[in-house]
């Protein structure tokens, strides 16, 4: 199997399996991938997902010998990877990609549309594509400027060199590095950090700052005071503030 989904408790765990091809993202495996996250976003008993390629690669990036003799109109018709970054970003619930080894072109797409980034100290990570002639296509220019900042960013696409996990880290591409047998210990400790919360305010929270990133400043305090207001209707605020005052652990039911 090209993905392995395994649900443990309120959280899944989506693993790309294709070791023999470095976790390449193949057309098969971008469908598996997408079928996968589809299934966790409809399955209303899970709160988050945590996305990687095992202990030894997250991704090396898309599979070259499936694309090279591909004209324009084909690429432009195909499934990209853009679709799978899109669910993941509009999904009301967590997503952290646990990195390990290469996450290079796709793959660092892929994990930068995840909502928060855990990397081994094995990690690698770029946007090599300028090396074979084209540019990322998986919304790399978009995000990876987004995450740290223009310069940065134009330097690495520029340059389609690769950044360990110090350097990742120090330039804000993820937000730990943990030792390797550490890693999905700390990516489900985070992701039970974040779900142990009302995950309709979780879920506005992310829509929110996604959202607010593509406006304005005045629109984006515009729509956190809306979100805000809206969440005043929902059982889980009276529940939280009402906890708080009672001076116990709230009981949230997600609506």
């Amino acid at each position: 199997m090209e993905v392995l989904y395994r649900k443990d408790g309120p959280v899944v765990t989506i693993t790309i399996n294709r070791p023999e091809a470095k976790n390449a993202l193949n057309e098969q495996v971008r469908a598996a991938l997408y079928e996968a996250l589809c299934r966790a976003r409809d399955d209303a008993a899970v709160r988050g997902v945590i996305i990687t390629g095992g202990t030894e690669v997250f991704s090396a990036g898309a599979d070259i010998g499936a694309m090279a003799g591909a004209s324009a109109v084909q690429m432009l018709y195909r499934q990209g990877l853009q679709r799978i970054v899109h669910l993941i970003e509009s999904m009301p619930k967590p997503v952290i990609a646990a990195i390990s080894g290469y996450a290079l072109g796709g793959g660092c797409e892929l994990a930068l549309g995840c909502d928060v980034r855990i990397a081994s100290d094995t990690a690698v990570l770029g946007q090599p594509e300028i090396r074979i002639g084209i540019i990322p296509g998986g919304g790399g220019t978009q995000r990876l400027a987004r995450l740290v900042g223009a310069g940065r960013a134009k330097d690495l696409i520029f340059s389609g060199r690769m950044i360990d996990a110090a350097e990742a880290y120090r330039i804000g591409l993820v937000e730990a590095v943990v030792p390797m047998e550490q890693l999905f210990t700390e990516a489900e400790k985070r992701m039970h950090s974040y779900i142990r919360h009302g995950a309709v305010a979780l879920g506005v929270a992310k829509m929110a700052v996604n959202t607010g990133l593509d406006l304005g400043k005045q629109a984006g305090d515009l729509l956190e005071y809306l979100c805000f207001a809206l969440l005043f209707a929902t059982e889980d605020q009276k529940e939280g503030m009402r906890a708080f005052l009672e001076k116990r652990k709230p009981d949230f039911r997600g609506r």
